[in-house]
């Protein structure tokens, strides 16, 4: 992609946007970023921080909407809607607008392979990631997971691999995106607050299947719901994975053991009890690494060495520490009710009862067929944010009224240690958005570790 000499504007001010900024400078483009928090409002870190860019000749619009006049290309950071008036506006003008996931795709010479899916994604492109690195060393993880693509797309070499982690908010704004293997895990309600229906959430979704051809490969969950759906649009290969048995599947369980059958000669990878990471929804994200790295044509012996060395992701039902004989669980990436569930059935195979810290920004979703699993697994839950009324109500709706509601995080976490006993644990597992306390999932799971290290033992 040839930028030199066009007029570029960034939209948004955080590390995609940066990211995207730096790349197009570097690429002899003109570079704005435009944000609508206004410069006095960025702490004293991040001011400094656009001072240093604006000498590198970097250009900043803050907390006023920009000019489009003479505007070339628009670039979207992932957490900006397209409804805003400017976005709207530049497109009203005939002005192209991609998001920075497709900005840098477009200046890679890699293979990509990109997961999506509503939950799971962050552990599968880990362990992708990790199987990818022992079969090739110049394997790159970005995207969503948390390194923009733009941060390292110049230093991919030709020879290399590009393991992408990749958002519906990524996959709205990326018509030529093409990955030689796309993996959709699975597809449930979420981020209908942005996308307002499940048919527009779908669409996102499907967009990482719109640029590949016959010699592409498409990785599906044949139990999910939007499976059919999903493979009808797919253009690539398909190959399935699940936990049932081989008749539906490419990758599947049987006999407690992972099977592969990509290639029609069955394979074992290694039994189910060899893991280190726990629970059914672990078990599907192996599944899934197993028949990616497969359709890329990586060996079944990089494979199984990697996935048993692999213990899992920060932030997904990562051991804190215990205190008292409390065990203490951060699920802080569980941001919708499907991945607190797959949190909280795969910490009650230990048996103990839960303490349950909950709640958070509203996605306009229901929690009902988590909260209906709370009886006989959660002895309380301790909940805060916007939802705590709608998590009240689902709870009293599905007879559970062992709850209370807090003001603060903090005051949550140490009502929660207060009245647990001996034998129990305590699980964040919010199944909402951070963004109404926190900056991110990240920053709310590691002050929730902070706090909770700092409890007196």
């Amino acid at each position: 992609m040839d930028v030199k000499g066009k007029s570029i504007l960034i939209i948004g001010n955080a590390r995609s946007g940066i990211a995207a900024a730096k790349l197009a400078l570097n690429q002899g483009a003109q570079v704005w970023i435009y944000d609508g928090k206004a410069y006095e409002k960025w702490n004293e870190e991040i001011q400094k921080h656009i001072q240093e860019m604006k000498k590198q000749g970097i250009g900043f619009i803050l907390g006023e909407e920009p000019e489009l006049e003479n505007i070339d290309l628009v670039i979207m950071s992932p957490g900006v809607p397209l409804d805003i008036p400017c976005v709207k506006k530049a497109k009203t003008k005939g002005i192209e607008v991609i998001g920075e996931l497709e900005f840098a795709s477009r200046f890679c010479k890699a293979p990509i392979v990109a997961i999506t899916g509503t939950n799971g994604k962050t552990t599968t492109t880990t362990l992708v990631g990790e199987i990818m690195k022992s079969y090739n060393p110049q394997t790159f993880v970005v995207g969503n997971i948390g390194r923009a693509f733009s941060e390292d797309v110049l230093t991919i070499p030709t020879d290399g691999i590009v393991v992408a982690e990749v958002s519906s908010f990524q996959l709205e704004t990326a018509p030529t995106f093409h990955p030689v293997v796309s993996a959709i895990l699975n597809i449930t309600p979420d981020h209908l607050n942005r996308h307002h229906t499940m048919e527009n959430y779908c669409a996102c979704k499907y967009q990482i299947l719109a640029n590949q051809n016959t010699s592409d490969f498409c990785v599906l969950n044949s139990q999910d719901t939007y499976f059919k759906e999903a493979k009808e649009k797919a253009k690539g290969q398909v190959i399935t994975f699940s936990l049932k048995e081989e008749n539906l599947s490419s990758v599947f369980l049987q006999d407690g053991k992972l099977i592969e059958n990509i290639l029609g000669e069955k394979n074992s990878i290694c039994e189910v009890n060899e893991l280190k990471i726990k629970g059914t929804h672990n078990i599907e994200n192996a599944a899934a690494a197993i028949a990616i790295c497969r359709a890329f044509g990586v060996p079944i012996s990089c494979i199984r060495e990697a996935l048993l060395a692999f213990k899992g992701v920060e932030h997904r039902t990562e051991y804190v520490t215990t205190k008292k004989g409390i065990d203490f669980f951060n699920d802080s990436k569980a941001t919708n009710t499907d991945a607190a569930i797959a949190g909280l059935m795969g910490l009650s195979v230990l048996g103990k009862p839960i303490r349950l810290i909950a709640g958070g920004m509203d996605k306009e979703i229901s929690f009902r067929p988590w909260t209906k699993l709370f009886k006989g697994r959660v002895a309380k839950v301790y909940i805060i944010g916007e939802t705590k009324e709608q998590l009240m109500k689902e709870c009293e709706e599905e007879g559970y009224y062992n709850y209370q509601g807090f003001i603060t995080f903090e005051e949550a976490i140490h009502a929660a240690y207060r009245e647990s006993q001996s034998g129990e644990c305590v699980l964040l597992s919010p199944a909402c958005a951070s963004w109404d306390m926190f900056e991110s999932y990240e920053q709310r799971g590691e002050l929730f570790k902070e706090i909770v290290n700092h409890l007196e033992g």
